[in-house]
């Protein structure tokens, strides 16, 4: 019945709705935004590799099929459950800022498709750090399916419709972009898109691991690129890249046990500040879709948002206080909590002087023997900045535009100056990547995450909702519409749903201001705590797949 609900709810969103039976496997399962990446992934776990193999294998696959945000030029958050009892194990692969990074540089503007936005990459270091940890396979055979796409693979529709949009947007000027990707009369469906560049990167890392991307020829490469290209990164920050174990944050929610990553995330620490308020609430008092539900959600993320601005930022920089995760802190935020009246949102942080005034992708794994891997990896905007590494054949992220540009300056319109996440060399730049497990009574039963800049945190919150409150199976949880408060702009974004005019004046009614808006690609694996069988939840906002290996 509530599937149903959310079915007809999210119909209006998207043009294809998940309407086939859902997809099961009694063994492994891999979902992600890539079809052919979904296949490496399920061939990997069939070689007899684990989930963390699968992951590195779908992650260097998606560099080459998923060029807007699967990359080698990028960082993100993995965080694996490893099974057996074992505490579940965050890898924090985020890039850092170059040692020539300043406060600030992006005070006076920035030009988003441009190389001094580009960070130091992680990824690459990442995966290794990863596979060293837990994988079984060689680390030559999980890069080998990467290298054969590279050689060439069938662009979708999907595929060649953003391609087509990237290179026909004026603000695309790097000419090796240009090169590497353009397409005499444009892309269509079924073209093949080779990349013979990146083929001989990726073949570099797979005979040399990453020590050939970070100190090898491709490290030369990328300083080559920065040079010409007035970038900032040097062969010193690439050699003196880490990638780092960090613990995982953990919360409880309605007795299941949730586990997100750690600063310099923001989005562990939020979605379980947000469910904290939650637990305070009779969530399904009302229906997800409706007025009450959409108030109560706006004004917990407008809460946790306020402490995302004032607090938050990478761990090894700044002191992150430890009450942001307690009931008690959560208890003190819904004090001021109105049901039928949205909180100004400045009074929420009255420290901060407010002035007036996307692209990622995810991935969950599952193997046969219960061991999970949660994997967000990013190049900030769609494309990064636009900038390919000559002769490397990859696009590399703008990924500093995500530290705060103008230092003590916040804004009404969402720019945030706060001292947290202000650029330092060496830095990690605040992220809303939150790569998210829940457990209960010792067992995994949801492996979720998203892309979409601040947006992610709000959609994880949602998913998670919608499993354990509404109690909706995994692909209508991920199917249902969903919604966004980040403090700043005052202002609630939601997903189109029927009766969306009356849905958008109940809630200015409540002082609140409304904007329609797609948001994230959730792809998530539940799990049947009693008999073990996985359910995908595809995401069909975008393209998507989802396959088991039984």
């Amino acid at each position: 019945m509530l599937r149903a609900a959310l079915l007809t709810a999210f119909a209006v969103v998207a043009t294809t709705v998940a309407a086939d039976p859902p997809i099961t496997s009694t063994g492994g399962m891999v979902v992600s935004v890539s079809p052919p990446a979904t296949d490496v992934g399920v061939a990997t776990l069939k070689a007899g590799g684990n989930a963390v193999d699968a992951a590195v294998a779908v992650a260097f696959a998606e560099a080459v099929t998923w060029p807007e945000a699967g990359n080698i030029g990028g960082g993100g958050f993995m965080l694996v459950w490893p099974g057996d009892g074992k505490e579940p194990v965050f890898i924090d692969y985020r890039e850092t800022a170059p040692a020539k990074a300043t406060a600030e540089m992006f005070a006076k503007g920035v030009n988003y498709q441009s190389a001094v936005t580009a960070g130091v990459p992680g990824t690459v270091r990442g995966l290794e750090l990863a596979h060293a940890k837990f994988g079984k396979l060689k680390w030559k055979e999980l890069v080998a399916p990467a290298v054969k796409l590279a050689d060439g693979f069938a662009v979708t529709a999907g595929l060649a419709k953003r391609l087509n949009g990237v290179l026909t947007d004026k603000k695309t000027t790097n000419a090796e972009f240009r090169r590497v990707f353009g397409k005499v009369g444009g892309w269509k469906a079924g073209d093949v898109l080779k990349q013979p560049d990146l083929a001989k990167t990726l073949q570099a890392v797979a005979d040399g691991g990453a020590d050939a991307f970070y100190t090898g020829k491709v490290a030369e490469q990328i300083v080559a690129e920065m040079t010409a290209s007035n970038g900032l990164i040097s062969a010193a920050d690439l050699k003196g890249y880490t990638a780092k174990v960090r613990k995982p944050v953990h919360g409880t929610y309605r007795g299941y046990d949730i586990y997100g990553p750690s600063p310099p995330s923001s989005g562990g620490i939020a979605v379980i500040e947000m469910l904290n308020m939650l637990e305070l609430q009779d969530v399904k008092a009302h229906p997800w879709a409706s007025v009450e539900t959409a108030h109560l959600m706006a004004e917990v993320m407008r809460r946790a948002f306020a402490d995302r601005a004032v607090h938050l930022g990478d761990a090894d920089f700044v002191k992150v206080p430890t009450h942001l995760v307690s009931k008690d802190h959560a208890k003190s935020l819904m004090a001021t909590f109105d049901p039928d009246k949205a909180t100004r949102s400045d009074a929420l942080a009255p420290e901060i002087d407010v002035k007036d005034g996307t692209n990622t992708t995810h991935f969950s794994i599952i193997d046969k023997s219960g061991m999970a891997v949660s994997n967000t990896y990013t190049l900030e905007n769609s494309f990064g900045c636009r900038v390919v590494v000559r002769g490397a054949g990859f696009i590399l992220n703008n990924e500093m535009t995500d530290f705060n540009h103008r230092p003590g300056v916040t804004t009404k319109a969402g720019g945030i100056g706060t001292l947290p996440n202000q650029i330092a060399p060496g830095k990690r730049m605040l992220s809303s990547m939150t790569p998210t497990l829940v457990a209960k009574d010792g067992k995994l039963r949801l492996v979720t995450g998203s892309p979409g800049g601040r947006t992610i945190i709000n959609t994880v919150l949602g998913v998670i909702v919608n499993v354990i409150d509404y109690g909706a199976d995994v692909q209508a949880a991920v199917d249902a519409p969903r919604l966004h408060h980040q403090w700043f702009p005052e202002r609630i974004s939601a997903e189109d749903r029927p009766g969306f005019a009356e849905f958008e004046k109940a809630l200015k009614a409540k002082g609140h201001a409304v904007v329609k808006h797609r948001q994230g690609d959730a792809h998530s694996i539940a799990i049947d705590p009693k008999t073990g069988l996985r359910t995908a939840g595809v995401d069909k906002r975008l393209d998507g797949k989802g396959a088991g290996t039984e």
